[in-house]
């Protein structure tokens, strides 16, 4: 059973925030590259001149710590062999939090 501490602990960072975000509004297993790519278009600073590669410095972040910080959690399953996560089974109190965290936020704004 995940604690409320565990729950907070997911939505403190905005990266990791927004991949539950994206993973919680998925039906199925979601391919880390699709996960790289809504968080670049989240991130997306209209300001940026020159060369980026952001698109893979991303993927290593999610790679090396989100998705594993966020697959101790049971209902989120992270296969690093097949480069999919998904979202099942989520307690009630996820549910609430991360549902008004998104409406706070407004990434796709």
């Amino acid at each position: 059973m995940v604690t409320l501490g565990t729950i907070f602990e997911l939505l403190e960072d905005k990266r990791r925030r927004y991949l539950l975000y994206h993973l919680y509004e998925q039906e199925g297993p979601v391919g880390v590259d699709e996960l790289v790519e809504k968080i670049e278009e989240w991130e997306d600073d209209p300001g940026r001149v020159g060369p980026d590669d952001r698109f893979e410095r991303i993927a290593v972040d999610l790679k090396h710590t989100h998705l594993p910080k966020s697959a101790d959690v049971e209902f989120v399953q992270y296969n690093p062999d097949e480069g999919v996560v998904q979202i099942q089974g989520t307690p009630p109190k996820f549910d609430i939090l991360v549902t008004i965290a998104r409406l706070i936020e407004e990434p796709d704004e």
